[in-house]
C-alpha cells in the first residue's frame, strides 16, 4: 500500500491535505524487520516514530525485576515512539517485530521539526492529534484504579 494511504488512515495525521500528507511521506524511511528483531528497547534514548505498513509489532515492558510482559500489538496503519518527536526522552516500552518483513515507517525528530517549520499547519495539525491521543490515554488510564503510570 502507498505510505501517504496509509499516511490518510492513521489519526496522528487526521487533518492533514493530500499535499501536507505526502510531505510527511517524503520525509519516511522505510526499515524492515523479522520476527524477534528489537526495532528499539526500553529505555533507549528515542529520536523516531514509526508507521506500521505491513506485518505486526509487540509492545512489550520490563516490570524491573527482569520480567517482561507484552501490553499491546500493534499493525498495518498503526504508529508507535511517536513520543519522540516531542521530547526525544527515553523509551517507555521496547518494540519488537511479530511477523517476517515487517514494514515499517519512521520519521525521525529534527526532519519533523525541519518540515514543521516549512509548514507551521503541519506541526500544528499533528501535535493537536498527538495531544487528544495522549488526553484520551491518560484520561482513560486513570478511570482504571488498577493502572499505573
Amino acid at each position: 500500500m502507498e505510505l501517504v494511504n496509509v499516511l490518510a488512515s492513521v489519526p496522528l495525521c487526521s487533518g492533514l491535505t493530500p499535499g501536507q500528507l505526502s510531505s510527511l511521506a517524503a520525509i519516511s524511511h522505510r526499515e524492515t524487520y523479522n520476527t524477534d528483531a528489537v526495532i528499539f528497547s526500553q529505555n533507549h534514548a528515542g529520536d523516531k516514530m514509526y508507521i506500521i505498513t505491513r506485518g505486526q509489532v509487540e509492545i512489550r515492558l520490563d516490570n524491573g525485576s527482569g520480567g517482561k510482559h507484552t501490553t499491546l500489538y500493534l499493525g498495518q496503519g498503526q504508529i508507535f515512539g511517536e513520543m519522540a518527536l516531542l521530547d526525544q526522552g527515553p523509551r517507555s516500552a521496547s518494540v519488537l517485530a511479530v511477523e517476517d518483513e515487517t514494514e515499517v515507517y519512521a520519521i525521525t525528530a529534527s526532519e519533523f521539526l525541519a518540515l514543521c517549520q516549512q509548514d507551521t499547519a503541519i506541526g500544528f495539525i499533528v501535535m493537536r492529534n498527538m495531544a487528544l491521543d495522549l488526553s484520551f490515554k491518560l484520561r482513560h488510564k486513570n478511570l482504571d484504579p488498577s493502572a499505573s503510570l
